[in-house]
C-alpha cells in the first residue's frame, strides 16, 4: 500500500512546487505602492510659457534625494536645480531654470514609498509647441534587474524562515514537549533561524542598491549602507537582527536545559519559554508591520498590531505543519509522534485559522476599499487566490483531524500490543539468564568433581613415584596456561558481542518503523499532512507576492485621479463641430457660425469657421475672433486669429490647447463698424 501511494504523493508535491514556481516567476519586480495621482504641468500638456517649477502628487508620502526628481530638456540636459522639496501632504516640487526655450520636456522620478517599495516613472509636457526629444522614457522600472531579483528571493526566504522558526518552536512547546529531544525537529527550528538571519543580512546589504541605482557594485558601498540604516526599512532590518540574537538564546534553552528537565520541572519552565518566545515572535513580526503596508494608509495605529497577529497566526499554522510533517516522515522509530500531540496541534491550527479570518477580513477592507477591486486590481485577484487556498487548506485539515481521531482510538490497542511484546521479550531474557545460570552451576560442580578425582589420582601416583608427581605438577601448570588462554579468548569476544547488540538494535528499529508505517491510520495522517504542507507552500508564496503588490485601494485611487491625465495624452477619434447662431441686431445681422476643431485634443489643432445666413448661403463678415477659456483652471482666454480663406470660411492651424477638460469656445462676430456680438459654447477636449 505504501509503495503504491508514495509516487502519487511525490507527484502532488511536484505539482504544488511547480505552481509555486509559476507564481514566483510571474511576480516580477515589486510593484509601486505609491502611485502618481497628479502633476503640474500635467502629462502631455502644452503651456504658453515655461513654468517656474514642476510638482508631483503621490497617493502617499515618499522619500527622495537630489536625483529623485529630474527635468530634462529635448536634448536630455538637466534643467532643474536638483533640490526637490515637499510642498504639503504628498506633493513634491523642484524648481526649473529661468528662460527655458520652447519644446518638449521630460520629467523622471524615482522615489521610495512609505511602505519601503521603490517607485519610478516618467512623462512629458511641452512649452509653446511639442518638439522631438532624445530622452527615452519608456520601460523605466524600479526594483528590477539582478539586484531586484536577489532582493525578491531574500523576501521569500525571510518569510519562510520566520514561519518555520516560530511555528516549529510553538509545535514543540505547545504540542509535543518531548519533541525537544528529537534531532530532526531541532534541525527544522535551527534551519528556520539560519534562513531568517541570512535573508535579513542579504536584504540589509541590497537595500541601498535596490531602491537606488540597481547596480550590484553598490551593494558593498558603506556610505550607501549608512544611509540605509537611517531609513525606516533599514531600522526594521537591524531590529530584526537584534531580535534574532534573542531567538538564538530561546532555541538554546528549548533544546538544551528544557530537554534535560523532568516532566514536573518542564511545566515550570514552559510558562517562561512561552512568554519569552511570544515576545520575540511578536517583535520579529513587528519588523514587517512597521515598514510595509500596515504602516501607511488608513488606521495605521490599528493596522500594525493586526498585521502582527496575522503574521504570527500564519507562522504558527504553516510552521507547525512543517514540523509535524518532518516528525511524521523523518522522526525516529522509537519516538513516534503521539496522537495527543497531533490533537493539540489541531486545536492550535484551528485557533490560527480563526485569527487569520478575522485579521484577513480587516486587511482586505483596508487594502481594497470596494468589491470591484477584487476583480479589477491585481491585488484583489491575488487575494482571491489566497482565500481559495486557505479554504482548500482548511478542507484538507478536516481530513487530518479525522485521521487523528482514528489514530487516537487505535492507540490503546497498539500500546497494549507493544506492552505484550515487551513482556514477552523480557520473559525470554529472564529464561535465557536462568538457563545460563543453571548451566554455569552444573559446569562448576562437574569441574570441581573432576578436579578432585584428578588430584586424588595424581596424589596416589605421586606417593609411589616422584617423577610422576613432577610431571603431574607440570601438567597442572599447563592447565593453568590453557585456562589463561581461555580467558583471553573470552575477553576477545567482547567487541563481537557489542557489534551483535548494535545489529539487533538496528533490526528492532527497522521492525518498529515497518510496524509504525504499516498502521493505516498513521499512514493516512501522513498523507493528509503532506497535502496540507504542499498547499501551504503555494499559500506562503502568494502571501509574499501580496506584500509586493500595490494595494487595490491605491490602484483605484490612482486610476480615478489620473483619468483625465491619461485622456490628455490620447488623441480623440474625430473633430468637434459647434453650431452657434448669432444676431447683432442690425440689418443682415443674423446668421450661424460653425466652428470645427480637429482633432480636439491636447496639443496642436486645426480650426475652421464657417459663417452662413439663415437660408444657408455663405457670406463674409468684417471681422471674426475666437478665444478659448477653461474656467475650472483659470486658464485663458487664449486668443485665436483665424485667416480668411474664402467667402464665409476662416481657418487657423496649430491652435494649442494646453490640457484636457471642459473648454469654452467664444466667437466674436462683427457685422458692421458698430454692430458685433460674442457667442460661446462649451466642448470637451480630451
Amino acid at each position: 500500500m505504501t509503495q503504491t501511494i508514495a509516487p502519487r504523493l511525490r507527484t502532488l508535491v511536484l505539482l504544488l512546487l511547480a505552481a509555486a514556481c509559476a507564481l514566483l516567476a510571474g511576480a516580477g519586480p515589486a510593484s509601486a505602492h505609491a502611485a502618481l495621482t497628479g502633476s503640474d504641468p500635467r502629462e502631455g500638456a502644452v503651456v504658453d510659457k515655461a513654468p517656474a517649477q514642476v510638482s508631483l502628487t503621490f497617493s502617499e508620502s515618499v522619500s527622495m534625494d537630489d536625483d529623485s526628481l529630474r527635468v530634462l530638456d529635448p536634448r536630455g540636459k538637466r534643467v532643474d536645480d536638483g533640490k526637490p522639496s515637499g510642498t504639503g501632504g504628498a506633493t513634491y516640487s523642484v524648481k526649473l531654470h529661468a528662460g527655458l526655450p520652447d519644446g518638449t520636456y521630460t520629467v523622471t522620478y524615482q522615489v521610495v514609498s512609505a511602505d519601503s517599495h521603490p517607485v519610478a516613472g516618467a512623462y512629458t509636457f511641452s512649452v509653446g509647441a511639442p518638439s522631438e526629444t532624445s530622452v527615452a522614457v519608456s520601460g523605466q522600472s524600479a526594483g528590477g534587474g539582478f539586484v531586484g531579483g536577489l532582493y525578491g528571493v531574500g523576501r521569500y526566504v525571510s518569510y519562510t524562515g520566520f514561519a518555520v522558526l516560530v511555528g516549529g518552536a510553538a509545535f514543540v512547546l505547545a504540542c509535543w514537549p518531548r519533541g525537544s529531544g528529537v534531532r530532526v525537529l531541532q534541525r527544522v527550528v535551527v534551519s528556520g533561524w539560519l534562513a531568517l538571519t541570512a535573508a535579513t543580512l542579504l536584504l540589509l546589504l541590497l537595500r541601498g542598491s535596490y531602491t537606488g541605482s540597481g547596480r550590484f557594485a553598490d551593494v558593498f558601498d558603506l556610505n550607501l549602507l549608512g544611509e540605509v540604516l537611517q531609513t525606516k526599512p533599514g531600522a526594521a532590518l537591524v531590529s530584526r537582527l537584534l531580535l534574532l540574537a534573542a531567538a538564538a538564546l530561546f532555541i538554546a534553552v528549548l533544546f538544551g536545559a528544557y530537554d534535560k528537565r523532568e516532566d514536573e520541572e518542564k511545566r515550570d519552565l514552559t510558562f517562561g519559554l512561552a512568554v519569552g518566545g511570544s515576545v520575540v515572535a511578536a517583535g520579529l513580526a513587528a519588523t514587517w508591520a512597521m515598514s510595509e503596508h500596515a504602516s501607511v494608509g488608513l488606521q495605521a495605529g490599528l493596522a500594525m498590531p493586526v498585521d502582527v497577529v496575522h503574521l504570527i497566526a500564519v507562522a504558527t499554522w504553516l510552521g507547525g505543519l512543517t514540523a509535524l510533517l518532518v516528525a511524521l516522515y523523518r522522526g525516529p522509530a522509537d519516538t513516534p509522534v503521539p496522537a495527543l500531540a497531533v490533537r493539540r496541534f489541531s486545536r492550535v491550527a484551528f485557533g490560527s485559522v480563526i485569527a487569520l479570518v478575522v485579521t484577513g477580513t480587516y486587511q482586505s477592507w483596508r487594502q481594497l476599499g470596494s468589491w470591484t477591486a477584487f476583480t479589477d486590481t491585481r491585488y484583489g485577484q491575488l487575494l482571491l487566490v489566497k482565500i481559495g487556498l486557505v479554504a482548500v487548506l482548511v478542507g484538507v485539515a478536516h481530513f487530518s483531524r479525522r485521521w487523528t481521531a482514528q489514530l487516537a482510538e487505535a492507540a490503546p490497542a497498539v500500546a497494549g500490543a507493544a506492552a505484550a511484546r515487551r513482556a514477552e521479550k523480557g520473559a525470554g531474557k529472564a529464561s535465557t539468564k536462568a538457563s545460563a545460570k543453571a548451566s554455569g552451576t552444573a559446569s562448576a560442580k562437574a569441574g570441581t568433581k573432576a578436579s578432585g578425582t584428578a588430584s586424588a589420582k595424581a596424589g596416589t601416583k605421586a606417593s609411589g613415584n616422584a617423577k610422576v608427581a613432577q610431571k603431574a605438577s607440570g601438567t597442572t601448570k599447563g592447565s593453568g596456561t590453557a585456562k589463561g588462554t581461555g580467558t583471553a579468548k573470552g575477553s576477545g569476544g567482547s567487541p563481537r558481542a557489542a557489534q551483535l547488540a548494535r545489529q539487533r538494535a538496528a533490526v528492532d528499529a527497522a521492525r518498529q518503523k515497518r510496524q509504525r508505517d504499516a498502521d493505516p491510520n498513521r499512514f493516512g495522517l501522513r498523507r493528509s499532512v503532506l497535502a496540507e504542507a504542499g498547499i501551504a507552500v503555494v499559500l506562503l508564496v502568494v502571501t509574499t507576492v501580496l506584500t509586493q503588490t500595490e494595494p487595490g485601494r491605491t490602484e483605484e485611487e490612482a486610476k480615478a485621479a489620473g483619468g483625465s491625465s491619461a485622456a490628455a495624452s490620447a488623441p480623440s477619434t474625430g473633430a468637434v463641430t459647434l453650431d452657434m447662431p448669432f444676431d447683432t441686431g442690425a440689418q443682415n445681422g443674423k446668421g450661424v457660425v460653425r466652428v470645427e476643431l480637429d482633432p480636439a485634443r491636447v496639443g496642436a489643432n486645426d480650426m475652421h469657421l464657417y459663417v452662413e445666413r439663415p437660408d444657408g448661403t455663405a457670406f463674409d463678415l468684417p471681422e471674426v475672433k475666437v478665444a478659448l477659456t477653461q474656467k475650472a483652471k483659470s486658464i485663458g482666454p487664449l486668443p485665436v486669429a483665424p485667416d480668411h480663406i474664402t467667402t464665409g470660411h476662416w481657418s487657423a492651424s496649430g491652435v494649442q490647447i494646453p490640457m484636457a477638460g471642459d473648454w469654452e469656445v467664444a466667437v466674436t462676430v462683427r457685422t458692421s463698424d458698430i454692430d458685433q456680438v460674442t457667442i460661446s459654447k462649451n466642448t470637451q477636449i480630451g
